[in-house]
C-alpha cells in the first residue's frame, strides 16, 4: 500500500511539473539594448507624424498564430516636452480601435520609456529605441518590456506607405535574426483598407 501510494505521488508530481512547464513559454531572450542599434543623430521631429505596421518579430510571435495580422497604423505626435503622444488605430471586431501611449525621452535621442507605467497593471518596464529610419520611408522600432518580471521584445517595421519592398523585407528579417529571431518569428501585415485613413 505504501509502495503504491509512494509511486502515485511521484506521478503526480511529474504531471504538475510537466504542465508548469508547458505554461511557461519558451521566449527567445530579449538581447542587451547595447546590442540594439540607436538611429545616429535622431530627428524626433522628422519622426513624428503616420507610420504604417508592415512587419512584425519578436519573442511573443509566431506565423502559424498571428497568421492573420492585418496592417494598422501608429501616428507619433511630438510635444513640447519632446516626449510624443503615439494612437495606434486598428481594425478590430468590425470597427476602429484606438490605443493611445505617451513615450517620455530619456538620456539617449531615439530611446523612450513609456509614460505612466503604473496605469498598466504588469509591466514593469517599457522602451522604446528607434533602431534605424530615413524618415521618409521606413523606420525599425525595438521594443522591450519586462511584464510580471519576464522580458518580452519585439521589433516594428514601420512605412510611411502601406507598401513593402523586397529590399525593405530583406532588411527587416537580417535585422529580426541578428537579434536572435527566427523565420518563425517574423510576420507581414495582411494589407487593408478599414481604419487606415484615421
Amino acid at each position: 500500500m505504501a509502495l503504491g501510494l509512494l509511486w502515485l505521488g511521484l506521478v503526480l508530481l511529474g504531471a504538475l511539473q510537466t504542465q508548469a512547464q508547458d505554461s511557461t513559454p519558451n521566449l527567445i531572450p530579449a538581447p542587451p539594448l547595447r546590442r540594439v542599434p540607436l538611429q545616429p543623430d535622431f530627428q524626433d521631429e522628422q519622426f513624428q507624424g503616420k507610420w504604417y505596421v508592415l512587419g512584425l518579430a519578436g519573442s511573443e510571435f509566431n506565423k502559424e498564430k498571428h497568421s492573420q495580422f492585418k496592417i494598422y497604423s501608429t501616428t507619433y505626435e511630438l510635444n513640447e516636452d519632446n516626449s510624443y503622444n503615439a494612437t495606434s488605430t486598428l481594425a478590430w471586431n468590425q470597427t476602429c480601435d484606438h490605443w493611445l501611449r505617451t513615450f517620455i525621452p530619456t538620456l539617449w535621442r531615439g530611446q523612450f520609456t513609456l509614460g505612466n507605467i503604473e496605469r498598466y497593471t504588469g509591466i514593469q518596464r517599457y522602451i522604446l529605441r528607434v533602431a534605424a529610419t530615413d524618415y521618409v520611408q521606413f523606420a525599425m522600432v525595438f521594443f522591450k518590456k519586462i511584464y510580471k518580471h519576464q522580458e518580452y521584445f519585439k521589433i516594428t517595421l514601420y512605412g510611411r506607405t502601406k507598401m513593402l519592398t523586397p529590399e525593405l523585407k530583406e532588411n527587416f528579417i537580417t535585422f529580426a535574426k541578428s537579434l536572435g529571431l527566427t523565420d518563425h518569428h517574423i510576420i507581414f501585415a495582411i494589407p487593408i483598407d478599414e481604419c487606415m485613413d484615421e
